[in-house]
């Protein structure tokens, strides 16, 4: 274990006992790594998202910390679990902007190629989001390797730490798992389009 690792299961643990000096420290130390990690995600579709890394890592934080303690033990517990936040609020956010491009009956819209983009990946969003959930439904581990894959930005040796598994297992899991997303996922949209 490295000696950062250390230091965050430290805090994870102080929080968890009521330090919110602990959450304070804990924040700082790790906010560097969950805005890279938020960047790296959000940097394919820079043009189609009003939101910024800093937004969504903040946002994450908030939600978090939404509570005085948390029970989180590990540095791999602490990112998975922002991962999944990560992920409620970029799906939150797909779903309002698509809200925000339905229109009315009595009012026509005329939509430039951004627009249609952004729709589009607000879609794409939402469709890998219903996936995620029956795949869930199918196989919660496979799910949960792709969430902090795809949405945390972990690596397979930081994934296997956090689900306390061997890399080959979240390897050969992942794989699979990515072949029945893009299963479900494209005729999903040949059925959407």
């Amino acid at each position: 274990m490295s000696e950062q690792s250390a230091v965050v299961n430290d805090l994870l643990r102080a929080w968890g006992q009521g330090n919110l000096q602990a959450r304070d420290e804990l924040l700082s130390l790790v906010y560097g790594e969950l805005r890279k990690r938020a960047a790296r995600y959000l940097r394919d579709e820079r043009h189609a998202s009003t939101l910024q890394p800093t937004a969504l890592v903040h946002e994450a934080f908030i939600r978090l910390a939404g509570g005085k303690r948390i029970g989180l033990k590990s540095r791999g517990q602490f990112f998975a679990m922002a991962a999944q936040i990560m992920r409620h609020i970029l799906v939150d956010h797909a779903r309002a902007r698509s809200a925000q491009k339905r229109p009315n009956a009595a009012l026509r819209m005329t939509l430039d190629e951004q627009a249609q983009a952004t729709h589009q990946r607000d879609c794409e969003l939402l469709l890998l989001d219903q996936a995620l959930d029956d795949l869930s439904r199918r196989d919660a581990r496979q799910s949960q390797i792709v969430e902090l894959r795809y949405f945390g930005g972990l690596s397979e040796y930081e994934i296997a730490e956090a689900l306390g598994l061997s890399r080959a297992t979240v390897t050969r899991e992942w794989r699979t798992a990515r072949a029945w997303l893009y299963r479900r996922v494209t005729r999903g949209a040949t059925a959407n389009s």
